[in-house]
C-alpha cells in the first residue's frame, strides 16, 4: 500500500521569461510523494496551459489515483490509467525514485542504461526587443549554447542582434509554433548566414504539414508536435529532431521508450524541460545522455533553486545526488 501526498509549490524567477505565447514571472510545480511506509520517492512536474493543465487540473488528476495506489497500482500500470502529461510525470518519477530507494540502486542501474555524465545544456534568452537580447547573450556570450525564443515581428533583427552580442556561441531557436510558412522560408536564409544550428517548432502543431513540402535547409526539430510514441508517424518526413520532455511524455518511463523509436527511425534527439527546479530536470538528465541537444536550464531560470539541486558548472549539468532524486 502506498500513501500519496501531493502539494504545490511556487518558484519565483530571476527575471521574466517569455515566450511568442507571453510572459511569467514565476515556476508552479507540483510535486508527488508516495510513501510505502520506509521509502519515499518524489516526482515533479510543471502543469502547461497550452495543454489544457493547471495546477487544480493536475492536482486532481493524481489525487485520482490515490485509491489505485493504495490497492497495489505499480508504475506500468499508471502507464493505462493516466494519459501522457504532466500529472503521470510526477507519479512515473515518483515511482522510478522510490523503487530506487526500495532496491538500493540507482534509478540508471534499473532502467538498463549507461550511468549518467554531464551534458553541456542549453541557456535560454527569452522573447525580447533586439537591444534587451543583444545585452543578455553579450552577458552569457561565454556560455557553449544560447537558445534563443522568437516567434513575432522583429526576428531577423533579434537574430543579428543575439548574434553580435554572442558572436562565438552556439545559437538554437524557438519559435514555439510562432511563424507561418512564408515566415520560416523567409527566416531561413537568415537563420543559415548567422551560423544557427537549429530550429524548434517553427510552424504550429496542427498546421505544420508545409514542412514536409518545402526546402529545411536547416534541421527543424518538433516541440509541440511531439509528445510520446504515437506522435512519431506524423513526423516523419516533417522533422528531423523531436524535442522530448517528460511533462509532455508522461514520465521518465515513456521518454526512454519515445528516445528509443525515434532514434530507431532516425530522428536526432533533443531533451528539453518546462521551467522547473532540478527535481525535473533529474530524471530527464537520464534521457539526454548523448544526445544532440540538451535543454535542462530550468533551474538557472529560478532565482533560487531547491536544496539539493543539481550542479551546473563549464561541464553542464550533473547527474542528481540521491539526496535530490533517483
Amino acid at each position: 500500500m502506498l500513501k500519496l501526498t501531493v502539494e504545490e509549490q511556487v518558484f519565483p524567477l530571476a527575471e521574466v521569461f517569455t515566450i511568442s505565447r507571453g510572459s511569467r514571472t514565476e515556476a508552479r510545480v507540483v510535486i508527488a510523494t508516495l510513501n510505502d511506509g520506509t521509502h519515499a520517492g518524489r516526482g515533479e512536474c510543471v502543469p502547461y496551459a497550452h495543454y489544457g493543465e493547471s495546477v487544480d487540473s493536475v492536482i486532481a488528476e493524481i489525487e485520482s489515483m490515490r485509491d489505485a495506489l493504495a490497492n497495489g497500482m505499480d508504475r506500468l500500470e499508471l502507464q493505462t490509467r493516466l494519459p501522457a502529461g504532466a500529472a503521470r510525470n510526477a507519479l512515473d518519477c515518483a515511482f522510478w525514485d522510490l523503487e530506487a530507494k526500495i532496491a538500493g540502486k540507482p534509478v540508471w542501474a534499473l532502467a538498463g542504461i549507461d550511468e549518467p555524465r554531464a551534458e553541456i545544456t542549453a541557456f535560454t534568452l527569452s522573447l525580447d526587443t533586439p537591444d534587451v537580447m543583444r545585452e543578455k547573450a553579450r552577458r552569457h556570450a561565454d556560455r557553449p549554447l544560447l537558445k534563443l525564443k522568437l516567434g513575432g515581428e522583429g526576428d531577423i533583427e533579434r537574430l543579428e542582434a543575439v548574434r553580435e552580442g554572442a558572436p562565438e556561441a552556439r545559437i538554437i531557436v524557438d519559435a514555439n509554433e510562432g511563424w507561418d510558412r512564408e515566415a520560416y522560408q523567409r527566416l531561413a536564409p537568415t537563420l543559415l548566414a548567422l551560423g544557427i544550428g537549429m530550429v524548434e517548432q517553427p510552424l504550429p502543431a496542427g498546421d505544420d504539414a508545409p514542412l514536409a513540402e518545402i526546402e529545411r535547409p536547416l534541421p527543424v526539430c518538433a516541440d509541440e508536435s511531439c509528445h510520446d510514441r504515437r506522435s512519431l508517424p506524423n513526423l516523419v518526413g516533417r522533422y528531423d529532431m523531436i524535442n522530448i520532455k517528460l511533462d509532455k511524455t508522461g514520465g521518465l518511463t515513456e521518454a526512454l521508450a519515445l528516445k528509443q523509436e525515434a532514434l530507431a527511425q532516425g530522428f536526432e534527439i533533443m531533451v528539453g524541460c518546462m521551467v522547473g527546479s532540478s527535481l525535473s530536470m533529474a530524471p530527464a538528465l537520464l534521457v539526454a545522455q548523448g544526445a544532440a541537444v540538451v535543454d535542462l536550464d530550468g533551474p538557472l531560470l529560478l532565482a533560487r533553486d531547491r536544496e539539493h539541486g543539481m550542479r551546473f558548472d563549464v561541464e553542464g549539468v550533473h547527474p542528481a545526488t540521491p539526496a535530490l532524486w533517483g
